[in-house]
């Protein structure tokens, strides 16, 4: 049975169009079933839609683009305002292993192409930022496949016309990425790139990068799944199946390579990046910025003074208060705290999370355990690669009932895609994708725990 969703205000796009739906009278069942019958689709998410897409009001997706850029770049500058520039004591910082510093030291210097996903939870006062995911490994990426298949229904389709909105296709705006990172290494021809994974990764994710490769063959490009341990150097040049490569683009994580042997397996690939024969994207170092630990140091107001005054409020717009798991630390009044005793007080509002993990690995949502737990899991945190974070209460968001009358809640999980405007142009803004579930008490809203997934329009340019 239904739970009747209290539209928030000004979401005039979404009531708009919830009203064009009762008024048509359509079927919310029949909204996704083109997005149901795409074997393309099918590989990632198979039958789980949600029954509608979701809607930026005006001016959302640019202050979104806007901030977000801006957070990149604080996050990827944290090496010279925090460490005198130096990245490999940022990575000590952050727990990596000595394998994971050693790559460090080799990576390229300057500034990074900006290539994001945001994990995005829209609270009452806001969107608020759980994530950056700062890597090339971006999940979510067939989304424009999802808008275009929902825009076969006529019902979308009138209300996307008729309110002048459109979408941001993600794919694209990574291939507009990768070609500005290629820059004049292939004219006049087809570039050939590697889709590297780790090995054993690689024998679960190899359908989706089979499904990326066509997607970039349609696009003019030569893509190549394999995993690392298939790429070799011969004569001077780094090939994958046989085939010379201009490009790797990287799935394999900084958080994989924790051995020498790790270290070996990548070494081919790395040295020929030092020698300029072909382009790892992303850097080696993304995974430094694009975590949790680097997040707590922008929200830490104690470097606050690091941060002009438009830097600050972007960050406290933007940032819930995360802290690393040390015994003394700030509150969310800039007060000094014992976290232990601040963390048993506020249980119930405190989520602990593993700095380098993704996709919701080890995460510990403090209302969903009992004290006894809890106060094991800080002691064990404690000085380690752990940050303890505000939680974050998305407001529900209205969906037409499947089968049914009314309005049912979901609680989302926005990815919104930033891309560098010197390869896309814009504002930065690439794309969204949503996840959703019905558990208002939910932690982590992803696949794996039983979300559906759906996609965004906003406004055209001249409304955004």
């Amino acid at each position: 049975m239904a739970t009747h969703a209290a539209i928030p205000a000004g979401r005039d796009l979404t009531v708009g169009y919830l009203e064009e739906l009762s008024r048509l009278g359509v079927d919310p069942a029949g909204l996704a079933v083109h997005a149901i019958g795409s074997t393309r689709l099918a590989v990632a998410y198979r039958d789980r839609f949600l029954p509608c897409p979701v809607f930026l009001e005006p001016g959302e997706s640019r202050q979104l683009g806007e901030d977000l850029l801006l957070t990149h770049d604080l996050l990827t500058e944290l090496p010279d305002r925090l460490f005198d520039g130096d990245r490999v004591a940022l990575g000590r910082g952050l727990g990596l292993t000595e394998p994971q510093i050693e790559l460090i030291r080799r990576a390229p210097t300057g500034p990074m192409t900006v290539l994001a996903r945001s994990d995005l939870y829209r609270a009452v006062e806001g969107f608020k930022l759980l994530e950056l995911n700062i890597t090339s490994a971006l999940g979510g990426f067939e989304n424009a496949d999802i808008n275009r298949a929902m825009l076969a229904h006529p019902a979308l389709a009138g209300y996307v016309t008729q309110r002048g909105l459109e979408y941001h296709d993600t794919f694209r705006a990574i291939v507009d990425t990768m070609r500005y990172e290629l820059g004049d290494r292939v004219t006049g021809r087809r570039p050939v790139i590697a889709l590297a994974d780790w090995p054993e990764s690689y024998q679960l994710y190899a359908p989706r990068l089979g499904v990326m490769a066509g997607l970039f063959d349609e696009l003019g490009i030569d893509a190549i799944p394999c995993h690392v341990g298939e790429i070799e150097e011969k004569n001077g040049t780094l090939t994958a199946h046989g085939r010379v490569v201009d490009l790797v683009y990287r799935f394999f994580l900084l958080e994989e390579i924790v051995t020498p042997e790790d270290l070996a397996l990548v070494e081919p690939v790395m040295s020929a990046v030092e020698r300029g024969t072909v382009v790892l994207f992303s850097r080696i170092d993304a995974e430094l910025y694009g975590n949790k630990g680097a997040l707590a140091m922008l929200s830490d107001d104690r470097n606050a003074h690091l941060f002009s005054a438009r830097e600050q409020e972007c960050l406290r717009r933007l940032l819930p208060w995360t802290r690393y798991v040390r015994p003394r630390t700030t509150g969310p009044e800039g007060e000094a705290v014992d976290i232990v005793a601040y963390a048993r007080a506020h249980q119930r509002d405190l989520i602990l999370k593993p700095i380098m993990l993704h996709g919701g690995s080890g995460i510990v949502p403090g209302w969903r355990v009992d004290a006894a737990e809890w106060e094991a899991r800080l002691t064990q945190a404690m000085d380690g690669p752990w940050v303890l974070q505000q939680r974050v209460r998305p407001a529900p968001e209205p969906f037409p009932v499947v089968g049914g009358e009314g309005y049912q809640d979901f609680y989302l999980n926005w990815g919104v895609f930033v891309a560098d405007p010197r390869a896309v142009g814009g504002d930065g803004y690439a794309g969204c994708i949503v996840r959703g579930t019905e558990d208002p008490q939910v932690g982590v809203v992803s696949m794996g725990a039983g979300a559906l997934v759906g996609c965004c329009f906003h406004p055209g340019a001249l409304d955004a």
